[in-house]
């Protein structure tokens, strides 16, 4: 079979090479790969900047946005032959910390888990992969086009969480959200704030391309003017902080309503620097109430919450995202972004 494998901390090392077809072990899933969606973490993991290959490996086989159709599943497994399924990220530390040991392995404490096209575990960008059955989700036929959006769904859905956990704390019935970063994390963001009868708001850089209509199709409102122009008609409820701008990042922790709740999954890159009053921001954070919470991966909660939001989502809509569809010897230009690209995905099969 084909996979598409790189060697982490070497920069241009990504290649198409020729593996052994994969034996599932007791209770894993054969899956014939469909597609794997390519995000800033693998081409970070592309450009050497981090990424382990398993024990004993040199190179590591990328993707951890999946898709697949089931070949073979064990007896008992609760899937069969045909299904269409996406397979989870990570895997609990073998010690296990606290919160891996409570199916909470996206809230690891140890820093001993895995992940599968990242660290230490090889990952989905391959003709053929196995998967342990609890560890893979299955999908509605009807997401076939769109389902290798799942697992960036299932990072939003875990953020939109963690806003609603944090502000179950008292009486807490948000009306006005911005999202920040009109990416695929911002985009499903921003649909699943509308799935929630929001009023949201999306700020983004550029004034032309799908990023625009794609808000607008879907009853929001965008913004391309700077922080300031965005939170004009007022300050928002809830803030899905999708870009890492440091200036952003500051902008949204200072800037909410009062009681607001600030959810950062974008990440920086390290040694950028901003100037910060810190006095005023302490001030606004504690005099309000609000909270800053980080927020990244899923665990099978998560997945599930995202498959039915992919579900009540506009399929049309959602296809859209996807702006590339490329075969996998095209790899290389998957791995360069251009201006107008929302989500770019490999195709794995002939």
């Amino acid at each position: 079979m084909r996979a598409l494998t790189v060697l982490p901390g070497q920069r241009g090392s990504v290649r198409v090479d020729e593996l052994p077809d994969p034996t599932p072990d007791q209770g894993e899933l054969l899956v014939q790969g469909l597609t794997i969606g390519i995000c800033a973490t693998d081409r970070e993991v592309s450009a050497g900047d981090f990424g382990q290959a398993p024990p004993g490996r040199q190179r590591l086989v990328l993707g951890h946005e999946s898709l697949g159709r089931v070949r073979t599943a064990p007896d008992g497994s609760g899937f069969a032959a045909g299904d269409l399924v996406v397979g989870v990220v990570r895997r609990p530390d073998p010690v296990p910390c606290g919160a891996c040991a409570h199916g909470q392995f996206d809230m690891c404490r140890n820093g001993r888990y895995t992940e599968r096209g990242i660290k230490e575990h090889d990952g989905y960008a391959a003709e053929l992969w196995t998967v342990e059955a609890e560890y893979a989700v299955r999908l509605d036929p009807a997401l076939m086009d769109v389902g290798v959006l799942l697992e960036p769904a299932s990072v939003v859905a875990k953020a939109w969480e963690q806003v609603e956990r944090i502000g179950s704390r008292a009486w807490f019935e948000p009306q006005r959200v911005l999202v920040t970063g009109a990416g695929p994390i911002g985009l499903l963001a921003a649909l699943f704030g509308v799935q929630r009868g929001l009023d949201v708001h999306v700020l983004d850089r550029v004034r032309s391309g799908p990023k625009p209509t794609l808000v607008e199709r879907l009853g929001a409102t965008y913004h391309c003017d700077g922080f300031d122009e965005a939170v004009r008609g007022g300050a928002p409820d809830v803030v899905i902080e999708a870009t890492g701008a440091p200036s952003l990042v500051v902008e949204a922790m200072g800037r909410t309503a009062a009681y607001g709740i600030t959810c950062l999954t974008g990440i920086s890159a390290a040694g950028r620097r901003t100037e910060i009053d810190v006095g005023s921001l302490n001030r606004a954070l504690v005099s309000e109430n609000d909270v800053v919470v980080g927020s990244i991966n899923a665990n099978l909660r998560h997945y599930d919450m995202a498959a039915d939001a992919l579900a009540r989502g506009d399929q049309d809509w959602l296809q859209q995202l996807i702006t590339r569809r490329l075969p996998l010897h095209a790899f290389a230009q998957a791995f360069e972004p251009q201006d107008d690209d929302v989500k770019v995905v490999l195709t794995l099969g002939d």
